[in-house]
């Protein structure tokens, strides 16, 4: 069951009526003579014209917006119960505001700490107070300025301005004044005191003013070009980059006249060459072995690391080990600083070091070895002559010293006369003693009748070895002594159990003859089938006997065998 209202709605919102064929045709042919400005176009409800070039999904009105199907466009312009609105770009949160003034007593709702209406006790800011203004009625706090949240548009959120009180600038005015006004306090101050110590009246005299004069034409000069300077950073000359505060002109371009850095050596394993910075930092002559002084052009590399740039890389790693250890220096921020500190410790580095120096050669010695003319004048060529003989000798001159090693030679300890490894048998000896021993005393010939007559009993001892035998053990004499009668036993029993022992044998070989052949014979029918073999058919978990073994070999077909052929006849 419905209700009347219900009807009523329902009917409001009639469905659109189905076009018969006629009208869909005649409302196509008008919208086509609107195209082509015959028709007059169609207006809306506020009398403009709608473009009947607009697409029909666009023209077109939602059936729950107006279903009056009248023409119009207002679907499409911005709602203005939907839009937001944005507070103005001036307007911002008002500070140190107060409402209203204080009040003078408690009123219903308020804080109970400070009595102001705008918040409660726990959004209070103030400090608790040990008896609130509930119940003292005394020192109530005014109302705070409460301000709704303000909504910025596009332009207002980044706006960074906004909300900036220009009397603050005036604090930085005053302060750069104030600094302005002691700068000329000062120079007043110094003007007195040359007044007072006579300098004033040496700048007075008439050979100061003809040098003031050339003085004040050179000021003039510098700040003619300054001018000049200034207006040069308009101009744009192509290749150039001008700065007026660094005075310096950087070209972008190459000359044109030169030689391109990428055709000095056109092999292309040479020095990369990056086109977009117009760098090649190796040098591109370095697979042809040229010598970098020789060529005009040895990289960019080469005239980085020339001059002072070696010494200033040193002095920027100075400054960067003396701030990891606390020491407050900059190259860029104070170079004079950093570049007495460098010196001051390169001093003290150099003096450390020559101390350590003294104080080894006073512990260890050896001043006289320092004192030597140096290795490049040991081996360098001499004017001394030298006449040698056909056979190498020396005739004329004094003969070159023959170069010793480091370790010492031909010193013999211990009365020897030979030295440590001039006799070798199976190691190292003194021929003098033939002893083995290092550092040993020398016995002399005694010393090698005594080597010789160990060295022929070492070979003879393994021929008597041979010889010689061992006693036995009682364990080893019980274990022949069993064995003795069991071989006793065996040959008794031997006779008369030979012929039982080979009637059984040859019963087991038979045995093993027809299994062997029936297994063959069951293989040659499973192979027919394999999916009918049962699982583990063909697996034996025991081990073959001696019989079934000799079975299997008389059974197995060789056919490599020349008379295999012949084995079923």
């Amino acid at each position: 069951m419905f209700s009347d209202a219900g009807v009523a709605n329902n009917v409001s919102l009639e469905e659109p009526k189905r076009m018969t064929r006629e009208d869909w045709r005649k409302k196509k042919e008008l919208e086509e003579q609107r195209k082509l400005g015959n028709a007059p176009a169609e207006v809306d409800e506020e009398g403009r014209d709608i473009n009947p070039h607009i697409p029909e999904y666009i023209s077109s009105v939602p059936w729950y917006i107006d279903p009056s199907k009248r023409p119009t466009l207002k679907h499409q312009r911005p709602q203005p119960e939907k839009q937001k609105q944005y507070s103005s770009s001036g307007d911002w949160y008002k500070r140190s505001v107060e409402e209203h003034p204080a009040a003078t007593r408690y009123r219903k709702g308020a804080c109970e700490n400070c009595g102001a209406l705008t918040h409660k006790k726990r959004d209070c800011m103030e400090r608790p107070r040990k008896a609130g203004a509930k119940h003292t009625g005394m020192n109530i706090a005014p109302d705070e300025h409460v301000q709704p949240q303000l909504m910025f548009g596009y332009d207002g959120k980044r706006d960074r301005w906004n909300g900036y009180d220009p009397e603050e600038h005036m604090k930085t005015v005053e302060e750069y004044s104030k600094v302005d006004l002691a700068k000329c306090a000062l120079k007043a101050q110094k003007l007195q005191e040359e007044l007072a110590s006579g300098k004033l009246e040496q700048l007075n005299s008439p050979r100061h003013q003809r040098g003031q004069e050339g003085s004040n034409s050179q000021t003039e000069r510098d700040h003619s070009s300054e001018d000049e300077d200034k207006h040069a950073e308009d101009i744009d000359t192509s290749g150039q980059n001008f700065d007026s505060k660094r005075r310096i002109t950087v070209r972008n371009l190459r000359i044109r006249e030169d030689t391109a850095k990428y055709l000095r050596n056109l092999d292309p394993n040479s020095a990369y060459y990056d086109p977009k910075t117009r760098a090649m930092r190796e040098n591109p002559y370095g697979t042809t072995g040229k010598n970098p002084d020789e060529v005009g052009y040895a990289g960019d590399n080469f005239a980085r690391y020339t001059g002072d740039a070696i010494s200033m890389a040193q002095t920027q790693l100075f400054a960067w080990e003396a701030c990891d250890k606390g020491s407050e220096v900059h190259l860029q921020a104070e170079p004079t600083k950093l570049e007495l500190l460098y010196k001051s410790f390169k001093a003290k580095k150099e003096d450390l070091k020559a101390q350590q120096k003294e104080n080894i050669l006073e512990k260890y010695g050896g001043q006289e070895h320092l004192d030597a003319p140096p290795a490049e004048l040991l081996l360098a060529p001499t004017e001394d002559y030298v006449q040698y003989s056909r056979h190498g000798t020396v005739i004329k001159g004094q003969q070159k010293a023959i170069a010793c090693s480091k370790y010492e030679e031909d010193v013999k300890i211990n009365n020897h006369t030979c030295i440590w490894g001039s006799y070798w048998k199976g190691r190292w000896g003194y021929k003098c003693c033939h002893s083995f021993v290092k550092h040993s005393y020398c016995t002399g010939e005694t010393g090698k009748e005594i080597a010789d007559t160990e060295a022929s009993l070492m070979e003879e001892q393994p021929e008597e070895e041979e010889h010689m035998t061992k006693p036995k053990t009682l364990m080893e004499i019980h274990q022949e002594k069993e064995k003795g009668k069991k071989n006793k036993k065996n040959k008794k029993s031997s006779n008369s159990d030979s012929e039982g022992e080979e009637k059984k044998k040859k019963e087991k070989l038979k045995k093993a003859l027809n299994a062997e052949e029936a297994r063959l014979h069951i293989k040659e029918i499973m192979q027919l089938d394999e999916r009918k073999r049962p699982y583990n058919s063909q697996y034996e978990g025991r081990e073959p006997t001696e019989e079934e073994m000799e079975a299997y070999r008389m059974k197995r077909q060789r056919p490599d065998d020349p008379m295999a052929s012949f084995l079923g006849q």
